[in-house]
């Protein structure tokens, strides 16, 4: 085992590590979660000093854009007309359809995003060992290409919050592409897309959430759907909740089958402050789910690694 390889292997039991902290008295966690990021940030910084050696070889330039078929012949380019639309594009276009029938808005996500928008607009403190779930990428200056769609939660609160004043309620959905530093394989991918949702006003509850989610996927499946949920984490939803659907009978589901769609939850008053909107005032709720996954389960497509190889076969099929 080369070297890099040893130090991701030595960065997988820290994290596995990590994940004791939940064991351990209130009184330990903050130390404990201190010492673990620690030694998280040495071996990253190792294995990127590993990895730009191996680089520093002398290797020859290669053209990229040269023609390398088998014959001298350049090849004949295909006019625009003949292109389709990828099948994640036509997916997301049928989700915010939906949440646009139903009064919601949408507002574009970014790309390339900042620490503040993807950690501290959204209640995860310095240091916490929860930022170690949205583990991603960092450019040369610093930015963050978005591990989740939730980045813009504070931009949608911020933008709309004059809106509470005037009675309304906030009402956006917000698609856009997220990457996450995943090993990647069948089911996992560094770079996918989600949908998030917000929703804020005087009176909104739980109940409310609950129910536009279920209208959503009966919508989406065209049948009536039984829903289940369960607990979950999220710093910047308390209480939150894995959201789960009857599996439907287009994707073979019988009774008692269930699937997990997306987490959700009532928007934590924290991010409600940080947004200046006062949380003895107003609620609100939020949601997040892959569309990846959605174009999967539609299609019963068995490998997500197809959508970002551009391979031509693949989607001929759509």
């Amino acid at each position: 085992m080369d070297e890099i390889e040893k130090l991701k292997a030595k960065l997988k039991e820290i994290n596995a590590r990590a994940g004791k902290i939940r064991e351990l008295p209130v009184e330990e966690k903050a130390e404990f979660g201190r010492k673990i990021n620690a030694e998280r940030e040495a071996v990253l910084a190792e294995i990127a000093e590993a990895e730009r050696k191996s680089l520093d070889t002398e290797v020859e330039p290669i053209d990229i854009t040269a023609w390398s078929g088998v014959n001298e012949k350049m090849p004949e380019f295909y006019s625009a007309e003949m292109g389709s639309k990828h099948p994640l594009m036509t997916e997301l276009d049928r989700v915010t359809d939906i949440y646009q029938m139903m009064g919601f808005e949408v507002m574009e996500s970014r790309q390339l995003d900042d620490e503040f928008h993807m950690f501290d607009s959204l209640n995860f403190p310095k240091e916490h060992p929860a930022r170690d779930g949205y583990d991603t990428f960092r450019t040369e200056e610093g930015l963050i290409p978005p591990a989740h769609t939730s980045t813009m939660q504070h931009r949608v609160l911020k933008k709309y919050k004059s809106r509470l004043d005037e009675g309304k309620a906030i009402a956006v959905v917000v698609p856009g592409r997220v990457f996450r530093n995943e090993d990647v394989d069948a089911t996992h991918e560094h770079t996918f897309y989600q949908c998030e949702g917000v929703y804020v006003s005087k009176d909104c509850t739980m109940g409310d959430m609950l129910g536009i989610l279920r209208e959503f996927f009966e919508k989406y499946y065209k049948q009536k759907l039984n829903i289940r949920t369960q607990p979950g984490y999220f710093p910047f939803t308390e209480p939150s909740l894995e959201f789960l659907i009857e599996k439907p009978k287009s994707l073979g589901g019988k009774k008692g089958d269930y699937l997990e769609m997306l987490g959700c939850g009532m928007i934590h008053p924290n991010v409600l402050k940080m947004a200046g909107i006062d949380p003895t005032k107003y609620h609100g709720f939020a949601w997040g789910g892959g569309i990846d996954r959605l174009v999967m389960l539609r299609y019963g497509l068995n490998d997500v690694r197809n959508f970002e190889s551009g391979n031509l076969n693949f989607l001929r099929e759509f």
